[in-house]
């Protein structure tokens, strides 16, 4: 447990709330910066003594509970709540399902790329935000089956013929496993695994290994039905407050799939 630095924060962040953050109403004439301890120990249902403590670095390792009733009181966004537990030498709990909304600005990102595919994905491998050359790239029916898991195991949608198959697969497969542990209740996710259980003994037998991915750079070489074989590069980009994934398709410059991909995303704009 990082005493300091957990003390530190906290009086940041309570010093960075006003009064009418939480619904209080505003006193010009204020002594504290920000909110006092006492309202901050009121809104996280803990008692003034513990949290000073906690401020002062003396306190003991707060409870899970504790952190997240400090997180709310304090108004705190994902990435900062985890950052608590973290300093708190804990990890924090799993949310309850995987997060499938797209944020307004990532959705914005995609339609400012016409030259680079691009799909946004959830923590269960559902596409869940595309822009028209990413539809063009991998296939029409992405809206209809917009999973990839499904699509790489079960044969649903279109599966273009890949030199990344078999990588694409453990990929998949080390994603739900880090999935499957942050979120044990998401019945969408649970209902998803046992699809990909029952009807894939590949599925199996690379859950049994446990593979581990760090997201990155990939390239592949893919035979597109109409436009051919393709050298397409993939990077991916981290949503980590709500653990997506955004993946950038792209060719190397001025080489003839970079061309054909031109020639693609004209036809797919039009």
């Amino acid at each position: 447990m990082a005493r300091h630095e957990l003390a530190r924060f906290l009086r940041d962040r309570r010093e960075g709330l006003r009064p009418q953050d939480i619904g209080l109403p505003a006193e010009p004439h204020r002594r504290t910066p920000g909110l006092r301890r006492e309202e901050v120990a009121e809104l996280a249902h803990m008692s003034v003594d513990y949290y000073t403590r906690l401020e002062q670095a003396r306190g003991p390792r707060p409870s899970p509970r504790i952190l997240d009733g400090l997180a709310g009181a304090l108004r705190l966004t994902p990435a900062e709540r985890s950052h608590l537990f973290r300093l708190a030498g804990t990890s924090a709990p799993p949310g309850v399902r995987a997060v499938r909304r797209v944020r307004p600005h990532i959705v914005q990102m995609l339609r400012r790329l016409p030259d680079t595919g691009a799909i946004v994905t959830d923590a269960a491998y559902d596409v869940v935000a595309w822009n028209p050359l990413a539809q063009a790239l991998l296939g029409d029916d992405l809206g209809r089956h917009s999973n990839l898991a499904r699509r790489r195991f079960l044969d649903r949608g279109h599966a273009y013929e890949s030199s990344s198959a078999e990588e694409f697969g453990r990929i998949v497969v080390a994603r739900l496993r880090r999935a499957a542990d942050r979120y044990p209740h998401d019945t969408a996710l649970i209902a998803l695994l046992g699809e990909l259980r029952t009807g894939s003994e590949e599925f199996r037998q690379i859950w049994d290994e446990r593979p581990v991915h760090a997201p990155g750079h990939r390239t592949k070489t893919v035979d597109h039905p109409t436009a051919g074989t393709l050298k397409l590069n993939c990077d991916v980009l981290l949503v980590p407050e709500d653990d997506q994934e955004v993946v950038l398709i792209t060719a190397d410059p001025g080489s003839p799939s970079a061309r054909t991909i031109r020639r693609l995303a004209g036809a797919a704009a039009s």
